[in-house]
């Protein structure tokens, strides 16, 4: 199942004010839910969504979600990359091999940041903004969330 149309789902569950949302494609099937809290064990097939996928972008005004609002003054003053999509953060391009970028590096808009692998499709997530990294939130193979903050580029 493409990222895309599991966005879009979200989007519609969002929209509806249903509490949970599930389809099934072919032997794919996923299920997103606003306010369960434990994981989806998927046996249907090879893809699986958090059952908080939903929650994590539910009703708020920052776009962070609610449980990273009320750390979002722990973040370090500037750019704030997000994750746009559910997946594994992978900080390199290959197991073991070195960071993509670390603290202190300049970047450029385009350079890739890390990698998000979502339903077995690697996502090169890139700067949107030129700037010198402040920070990397996350650590090699952590699970993130939508609108999850991954860096801070300042």
């Amino acid at each position: 199942m493409d990222i895309r149309k599991v966005k879009k789902l979200i989007e519609l569950l969002e929209e509806s004010g249903l509490a949970e949302l599930e389809i099934h494609e072919g032997q794919e099937s996923v299920r997103i839910s606003r306010h369960s809290n434990a994981p989806i064990a998927n046996a249907t097939g090879p893809s699986t969504t958090p059952a908080g996928a939903a929650s994590a972008q539910g009703n708020f005004s920052s776009g962070l979600g609610p449980e990273l609002d009320m750390q979002d003054d722990l973040l370090p003053d500037g750019h704030i990359v997000t994750s746009p999509m559910v997946g594994t953060y992978y900080a390199s391009l290959s197991p073991g091999g070195p960071a993509l970028v670390s603290v202190g590096q300049r970047v450029k808009v385009g350079d890739t940041l890390c990698i998000i692998e979502a339903m077995k499709i690697l996502n090169h997530i890139e700067a949107d903004l030129a700037g010198v990294i402040e920070a990397v939130l996350l650590e090699n193979s952590q699970p993130v969330e939508y609108g999850q903050p991954l860096f801070v580029i300042k």
